[in-house]
């Protein structure tokens, strides 16, 4: 069934002189308005387009790509507040609403959050919610495995690390010692399941797998080819002496081995650290 809020394929009906209708099946008839529309575009031809609700709450189509489509979360800007709620910029002509009832702290212009946009079952409108907890249910089953990639959002932060939303589904935890880089709030990353627990949560590591190569490992790599595989500095090394060979401090020199080691791109032995001949 095809509803609003979502991207389809749909054939052109009809030409009008301010568009094209497009066959939306058990929507009817759907206008996609001419400056949408390609000068060659025809009856017939099938085009690739957005569904959501006009000014008047009548389905209309276009071709340009919102932030996120229903059934998914997005860190969205509030551009206006009113008695009935924020509204906030989802990259279409028409903001989305968040109800004062789903804010889950009020709402201020230019802020951004993370929402879930949902069809409103009262009304049948695209509207958008803060409580981003309901709408992912750790109790609901879930068919992910170990290693598979998954697309992340990150949302917050724990004690631990970081608090991710795995495919639109799931909770998920990137702890801080997997994480070799800069992360903000909201931002979209490429991911995998690094662990599924006994009690079914579930672990995660960044693009690359556990030891995503931080430009510390990268420089300690390229310093070892650059001496004939071997260098002989260690874990235990002075920290001046890391510090002259890497410009970096012992605790990121160590973090950085560790992630070598584990991908097993060094051994460490008594003298340095060796490349392994591949």
């Amino acid at each position: 069934m095809i509803t609003v809020g979502r991207r389809y394929n749909l054939e052109v009906v009809k030409s009008v002189h301010f568009g094209f209708y497009l066959d939306a099946k058990n929507l009817g008839e759907v206008l996609l308005p001419g400056k949408y529309a390609a000068d060659d575009l025809a009856i017939g031809d099938s085009i690739d387009v957005f569904l959501y609700l006009d000014s008047e709450d009548r389905p209309v189509a276009t071709t340009e790509t919102p932030f996120a489509q229903v059934g998914e979360f997005a860190y969205l800007r509030v551009m206006a507040t009113t008695r009935v709620g924020a509204f906030i910029d989802w990259g279409l002509e028409k903001d989305i609403l968040v109800p004062f009832g789903e804010q889950h702290l009020p709402m201020v212009v230019g802020r951004s959050y993370l929402v879930y946009l949902y069809l409103d079952k009262a009304s049948g409108r695209i509207v958008a919610s803060s409580k981003i907890d309901k709408f992912l249910d750790d109790e609901r089953p879930h068919h992910f495995k170990e290693k598979q990639a998954v697309k992340l959002i990150i949302a917050n932060t724990t004690d631990l690390g970081f608090k991710a939303i795995i495919n639109n589904s799931h909770w998920g935890v990137l702890y801080a010692n997997d994480v070799h880089e800069r992360l903000s709030f909201g931002q979209h990353k490429e991911g995998f399941i690094k662990r599924i627990r006994s009690d079914n949560k579930i672990d995660l590591t960044l693009k690359g797998g556990s030891g995503e190569r931080s430009k510390h490992a990268l420089l300690i790599e390229k310093r070892l080819n650059e001496n004939d595989g071997f260098l002989p500095v260690h874990d235990k090394s002075d920290p001046a002496m890391i510090a002259e060979l890497f410009g970096i401090s012992k605790g990121a020199f160590k973090k950085a081995l560790g992630i070598l080691y584990k991908q097993k791109v060094i051994t460490i032995e008594k003298g340095g650290i060796r490349l392994v001949q591949k």
